[in-house]
């Protein structure tokens, strides 16, 4: 049998209003023969498509939200058509709608039932409008509202019949039929006169708000994207490619891994790379969250994207276009806002069945005031009201505007959330599990010591012991390495290298089988250690070596607490977390950092099965664990955990694990993260709330709930008006994150 093969595209949709569009879009493409997977992003208004090229190829996939009754295009590719954005001039459209309605209302005083106080005033201001024939105004205004209403309306019904075609409902659905009724109605009672009121002044202001909180809506989601836009605007486009000390200025296509690329002051870097000549300061808080300027000298990292500030560097192209961190980050934060929160579920089951509940309620209280009143006006009025007023499309945004802005704002802080399900499950932890070396420390040890254990030269063994960790990524392997360099040593090259995570590595080295590791490992491998050593200070990690199974050497470094350590584990505290440290380092060597960083829990010499043990014994006491790591030792219990959140540079973006990553490795963007993760969550809570208790009081308000005791009426107008405000507060609560700011326990991570 053939293997499947597997790709996936990103299509803009047009036509979505409201979460029962996503959901009919998302069932479409599901239900398409070779379609594996289908994500339709209602913010960013788009689809993201997994499938099998031969069986449903990109247009096929198009096709199928055509039929759907929406519209979409080929993000690339000579076959696709244009497509025209019904939203584009809603604004426009909504001012000329609302003063056409304000003007309609004036011109329906002389035609509807006596206001008192403001029809006298509108007889002494406008005496000549009460001179004209009431039929010439009927008619007046019959024409021009059919006019504005082809004119400003017809995307809305063509929307509305093409989800009847298709047999769904939508937003689209309830505004065709409430302003649909009342223009229909209002046209009878023009064409025979004494047929009952008219209502053209409702159906131009309907449409009016209704257009206006698109254009709002449309403004404020353009804001609550701003974090991607900016990360995409940042790449250059085009990169001075340096040809035997000629200079040459290309499309960044061009540009190959290990071409020499010169970057002036004030330009961005066009790619990953490493610095050649020059020196210079640069600029990466748009990836990192680092807003203090960092110095790059020759073999210096620089990423794509970045600001270089003050000196021409020439730099080795090393990664390209969408290999670079930039790309990376941009991809994470795209794919993360486009995701699902659980909490999402109770509003897409709430769309499935919003919009025939809001016909339904809209029948009945036709028929409840037809057989209490005989006024057909009344009836018909308060049947608008309740159409118009429903808003699918608050409960639909609720969550994911906030999600989007959330996770556009911890992009530009430094912390990538890998969707709405991680953002979530950091929200609701009660207990962080911290690795030590790396985590809690600067993770780069210092050699303090070599103790030779038998006749070997220390030379010799430094030799041996570099050309065996050269390959590792172990934080004491960078120990050996740098002291190494510093004495000018210089060593072969190592064979048969197997790392052992947790315990060390073994490799051949001048045909001798070489060791390095802790306890644990030489006595997986039955070696004896000597029993006269004496014990390693407090604070130092020890690192034993073997050649050919005999001890000869073992070496002695320290790590140090990060600044910011003991600062982000009181703001953990502070959150009411329980703080645990787990690592694989002696119970001597870790202990004195735990102190330091006001731990009081401390777990030692653990490998990694022994962390993955440790984080699900606390799972089984009932407690919802994070896990903050940033080696392959902990990838395990990175996995096990209830959000792992993975420390980590932006060269090692690739590599990391877990629900969260921060970008700089500092544990005070530990506490920002939990921090934005709960703030994001009572956001969406409180959209969650507005949205549904909007519904559930508008709509038997606009039904006439209050009129019995308080004869109060809500004009479809002002029922539309509040409809349009629903989606906007939304909105609006939601780009509150765009502000927000850790607190003073998290907020060295920002500085």
């Amino acid at each position: 049998m053939a293997a499947t093969t597997t790709e996936s595209v990103t299509l803009p949709v047009v036509g979505m209003t409201c979460a029962a569009c996503q959901r009919h879009v998302e069932e479409a493409l599901r239900s398409t023969e070779g379609v594996s997977e289908a994500r339709v992003d209602l913010m960013a208004h788009r689809a993201h498509v997994a499938f099998d090229p031969k069986v449903a190829p990109p247009e096929k996939l198009v096709a199928a939200i055509r039929q759907a009754g929406y519209d979409a295009v080929l993000p690339r590719g000579e076959s696709a058509e244009p497509v025209r954005d019904h939203d584009a001039g809603s604004a426009r459209k909504a001012w000329v709608m609302l003063v056409a309605g304000a003007v309609a209302m004036i011109l329906a005083m002389p035609l509807g039932q006596d206001m008192g106080a403001i029809d006298q005033a509108l007889m002494r201001a406008l005496p000549w409008l009460y001179s004209v024939p009431p039929q010439a105004l009927r008619w007046t205004l019959l024409v021009g509202t059919a006019v504005l209403l082809v004119w400003a309306g017809r995307p809305i019904f063509v929307n509305a019949w093409r989800g009847l075609l298709h047999r769904s409902t939508n937003m689209n659905t309830l505004v065709s039929l409430g302003t649909g009724v009342a223009f229909f109605y209002s046209a009878y009672a023009t064409i025979l006169p004494g047929s009952g009121q008219v209502y053209y002044d409702a159906v131009l202001l309907i449409l009016g708000f209704l257009l206006l909180g698109k254009a709002l809506e449309a403004r404020a989601k353009k804001r609550a994207l701003a974090a991607l836009d900016s990360l995409s605007r940042m790449k250059p486009v085009t990169a001075r490619r340096v040809i035997d000390g000629v200079q040459t200025v290309v499309p960044l296509d061009e540009i190959r891994p290990g071409d020499s690329v010169l970057v002036l002051p004030g330009e961005r870097f066009p790619v990953d790379a490493t610095v050649l000549e020059g020196r210079t300061t640069v600029d990466e808080s748009m990836l990192t969250g680092e807003s203090t300027p960092l110095e790059r000298g020759p073999g210096g990292r620089v990423l794509a994207g970045s600001l270089n500030y003050d000196g021409a560097v020439t730099c080795r192209a090393e990664s390209l276009g969408e290999a670079t961190v930039l790309a990376q980050i941009t991809r994470m934060v795209e794919q993360a806002q486009g995701s699902r929160a659980p909490m999402e579920r109770l509003a897409d089951r709430a769309s499935a069945i919003f919009v025939p509940v809001v016909l339904a309620l809209a029948a009945i209280t036709c028929i409840a005031w037809l057989i209490a009143t005989h006024s057909v006006a009344l009836a018909l009025a308060n049947t608008v009201a309740v159409l118009v007023i429903a808003c699918p499309c608050a409960m639909g945004l609720a969550v994911p505007a906030a999600l989007t802005v959330a996770v556009g704002r911890g992009a530009q802080l430094g912390v990538l959330f890998k969707g709405g399900e991680a953002l979530e499950r950091l929200s609701n932890l009660n207990a962080i599990v911290l690795d030590k070396t790396g985590t809690l420390t600067v993770g780069r040890p210092v050699l303090e010591s070599i103790h030779p254990l038998g006749s070997m030269p220390e030379p010799e063994l430094l030799r041996m012991a570099a050309a065996a960790e050269e390959r590792s990524n172990h934080p004491l392997a960078h120990a050996i390495l740098d002291y190494a360099r510093e004495a000018g040593v210089r060593w072969p090259a190592a064979e048969d290298i197997q790392i052992l995570p947790g315990r060390g590595l073994t490799a051949r080295v001048d045909g001798h089988d070489c060791m390095l590791g802790n306890e644990a490992l030489f006595g997986e491998f039955f070696v004896r250690l000597p029993k006269d050593v004496t014990p390693p200070e407090a604070g130092v990690t020890r690192l034993w070596m073997a050649v050919d199974n005999v001890p000869v050497a073992y070496f002695d470094a320290r790590d140090a607490l990060r600044p910011e350590g003991a600062q982000a584990v009181a703001g953990l505290h502070h959150s009411g977390l329980r703080v645990l440290m787990l690592t694989g380092d002696s119970a001597a060597s870790a202990g004195p950092i735990a102190n330091q960083a006001g731990i009081t829990e401390l777990e030692a010499a653990l490998d990694p099965a022994g962390k993955l043990a440790r984080v699900r014994a606390l799972q089984q006491e009932g407690l919802r664990v994070g896990m903050v790591g940033d080696g392959i030792n902990d990838a395990g219990a990175l996995a096990q955990a209830d959000a792992g959140i993975a420390m980590g540079s932006g060269a090692d973006l690739a590599q990391e694990a877990g629900d969260v990553l921060l970008l700089r490795a500092t544990p005070a963007a530990i506490p920002a993260a939990l921090d934005l993760a709960r703030s994001t969550l009572r956001v969406m809570r409180q959209n969650l709330w507005w949205a549904v208790g909007y519904n559930v009081l508008g709509i038997p308000l606009a039904a006439g709930a209050l009129y019995p005791a308080f004869h109060v009426l809500l004009s479809p107008w002002i029922a539309a008006a509040a409809m349009a405000f629903s989606s906007v507060s939304v909105l609006t609560n939601s780009l509150r994150l765009r502000r927000w700011q850790p607190t003073a326990l998290a907020s060295t991570a920002t500085r």
